[in-house]
């Protein structure tokens, strides 16, 4: 399974309904998103998603989900550049529970991958992928998701 990471940082764009986008998901189980890409000729519909919380504190990733779609171009500002939607399966508020944080992000073999990247929708080190997963999973069970 190839996986992807896509940034989030609350200081350039607000994500203004994540609360209502969080009850959405536990009432419904469903949730679907854009997101850029910059990976958008090897990202395909299956692959996993994780986005992580940039630019402020608490900074790690708070969602994940599976690639709902193709890539689509996309033209704002002046520029076209590539979207892809995101079928969440998790998504957590950072300010109001915990998140699975850069420490843990950056500790062992996950080291290797970047969790601050410049740019949204990067591939994540096809070696890693299985162990972030797990990281995760158990993340959330620890939490009781």
């Amino acid at each position: 399974m190839k996986a992807y990471l896509f940034g989030w940082n609350p200081q350039k764009f607000a994500w203004e309904n994540l609360d209502a986008d969080i009850e959405k998901l536990k009432t419904t189980g469903q949730l679907v998103d854009n997101w850029s890409v910059a990976s958008h000729k090897t990202i395909r519909p299956g692959d996993r998603a994780y986005i992580v919380r940039l630019g402020v504190e608490p900074k790690g990733i708070f969602a994940s989900g599976i690639i709902a779609g193709e890539p689509y171009v996309a033209f704002r500002k002046g520029r076209h550049y590539h979207r892809i939607e995101i079928s969440i399966d998790t998504l957590l508020n950072p300010d109001k529970e915990p998140i699975l944080s850069m420490d843990i992000l950056k500790t062992g073999d996950l080291a290797m991958q970047t969790w601050s990247p410049q740019g949204s929708g990067i591939s994540i080190k096809p070696e890693l992928v299985d162990e972030l997963e797990g990281v995760w999973q158990y993340f959330l069970s620890e939490r009781g998701n």
